[in-house]
């Protein structure tokens, strides 16, 4: 029997149960490599955050063994936490041109100064430490995808990272079916596969649809055309380029992370733009409108989005007029629909036609359905199976898929972020959890905002704030200014003034009783304060707002 010093531990520290925020690690004895180091988005609740990234305790504790960062492609979810990372653990990257390109644009961003960056090709291998990795070219919506192979001690992993299989892809970027294959035939241990669109059946569409649907708008756009999408889709941004060609249209581009992603693309030969098609914002006006497209950010409806400013009139350069016509190439990331059609109805409001995935085929995903991830499970044919990158029901659906495809249940993992999940050559069990989660980022706070100040900033939003001063002689003990009271987010003061006069005589009630009890410390005072008002607020107009005392003493 295998002592347990010698498993193999697979340890998902994000991406699992969630849509974003994708990290996993392969441990062996002294050594660890960790694949990819995204971010999410804050949810609704997550009042303040700008960013969601995963906590990285484990690898902080256990830095000593890190051999690299392998990274699958450059889209946020994967790449967008490596700063915070690199901050704290210093490490060498390795990646694709691209996905290499966009980090570096990040890292200057964050000002991490040298940073151990190793660009490799698809079919490259390298070694590290006990591991052999090969990368593997596949399909998404950006270019440079890869798909690893990792040669353990105790047997091959492979993991799908991010991908869809296209048979017409943009700029020839076929997925490597033969090499799939091979590594298949030579025995698999564990494959880790992209469940984001299991639940979907048949085929994705190919890329190719939407360069046909952009040609057919193009034709008949009247007058200028702006186009939304992800600024990381860079296939998406070629076929843009290429209808703008087709129909002699220039293209201006709006939206920092649009622009950066243009910038890092043509410079490393991966945009193919006609010279003099891309034009400054600041020149559109000595152009027609009709010979004008803009290529902006704001598909998820982002309220600071260079989308959302032109909806709402925001916008310094961009003035929408009702002969626009709009496209919104991508779909709805789950939670964001209300947003998008917030920003939606805001342009048809303004009387311009606007194009979005359930009225045209403008959006194609970039990940696999049903069918396809039938053939990368029949091509790789693994022993052990890990559903990764999805929600709880994406991953137990493609669990029920694996099993249609007869592999036995005790042999697919359903993991949650943290779970160390432990191989040996024959054998594979969840036993233990290692520290994982949500680190919050609030400007340049990491990890200062936790779940009580989420809750304190939720209290503030939903009921307001009072605060209660009342000044104490330091003597005597007793009252000898206020209280006063100040409300904010509550009720608006001079429509609501009985109510403050009667609130200032609870608190002097409460006051009272405690200097009967000759009560002097100011935690047990501000509890009584807290406690009083809070009741009589309650009970008068069923609110419950955030109690602030305040004891100065003279």
């Amino acid at each position: 029997m295998a002592r347990k010093s010698n498993k193999l531990k697979i340890i998902p520290l994000g991406g699992l149960g969630e849509v974003g925020k994708n990290i996993t690690v392969l441990e062996y004895k002294n050594d660890i490599i960790v694949i990819d180091c995204g971010l999410s988005f804050p949810e609704d609740e997550m009042l303040g955050i700008d960013v969601v990234i995963p906590d990285i305790s484990y690898l902080i504790k256990n830095k000593e063994k890190i051999k690299g960062i392998i990274l699958t492609h450059g889209h946020e979810d994967h790449i967008g936490g490596l700063p915070y990372l690199l901050a704290k653990i210093k490490i060498p990257i390795f990646g694709t041109k691209l996905t290499l390109g966009l980090l570096e644009n990040k890292l200057k961003e964050h000002n991490l100064g040298k940073v151990d960056l190793n660009e490799i090709r698809a079919s490259d291998k390298i070694i590290l430490g006990c591991f052999s990795v090969e990368f593997i070219k596949t399909s998404h919506s950006i270019p440079d995808s890869v798909a690893l192979a990792i040669n353990t001690p105790i047997g091959t992993v492979v993991h799908t990272g991010d991908f869809k299989i296209d048979y017409t892809p943009i700029n020839d970027n076929l997925i490597d079916l033969h090499k799939l294959a091979e590594i298949g035939s030579k025995g698999v241990l564990v494959m880790l596969a992209d469940s984001t669109n299991v639940e979907r059946p048949g085929y994705t569409m190919s890329e190719k649809t939407v360069g046909d649907t952009f040609n057919d708008i193009f034709l008949k756009a009247p007058q200028r055309i702006i186009v939304a999408t992800f600024a990381s889709n860079v296939h998406r941004i070629q076929q843009v380029i290429n209808a703008a060609q087709l129909y002699n249209r220039k293209i201006t581009v709006s939206g920092r992370s649009m622009v950066n992603t243009i910038n890092v693309a043509c410079e490393l030969g991966y945009l193919n733009v006609e010279e003099g098609t891309l034009i400054d914002i600041k020149d559109m006006n000595k152009y027609p409108s009709n010979e004008i497209v803009v290529l902006t950010t704001g598909s998820q409806g982002e309220p600071m989005s260079a989308l959302s400013r032109m909806a709402f009139s925001e916008h310094r350069k961009i003035e929408l007029v009702p002969e626009d016509t709009i496209i919104i190439s991508a779909s709805p990331i789950p939670g964001n629909e209300k947003t998008i059609f917030k920003v939606i109805n805001k342009l048809v409001e303004i009387g311009a036609k606007v194009i979005y995935e359930s009225l045209a085929d403008v959006h194609v995903s970039g990940h696999a359905c049903q069918e396809e991830l039938k053939l990368m499970h029949t091509l790789i044919k693994p022993k052990f199976f890990i559903p990764a990158h999805g929600e709880y029901r994406h991953l137990k659906r493609h669990a029920e898929l694996a099993m249609e495809l007869g592999m036995p249940k005790d042999n697919i993992f359903i993991a949650n972020n943290g779970s160390v999940i432990e191989f040996t050559k024959k054998s594979g069990t969840i036993n233990k959890f290692v520290q994982s989660g949500n680190i919050l980022v609030d400007g340049l706070g990491i990890g200062d905002v936790g779940n009580i100040v989420l809750r304190d900033r939720k209290h503030l939003s939903e009921d307001g704030l009072i605060v209660v001063v009342v000044t104490i002689s330091k003597q005597e003990g007793k009252v000898i200014a206020g209280p006063d009271i100040i409300s904010r987010g509550f009720v608006y003061v001079r429509e609501s003034e009985d109510l403050m006069e009667e609130a200032r005589a609870v608190v002097r009630t409460a006051l009272i009783e405690c200097e009967k009890k000759h009560i002097t410390d100011w935690a047990t005072l501000k509890s009584s304060i807290r406690d009083a008002l809070r009741g009589f607020l309650y009970e008068k107009i069923k609110r419950n707002p955030m109690i602030l005392p305040i004891i100065m003493e003279v």
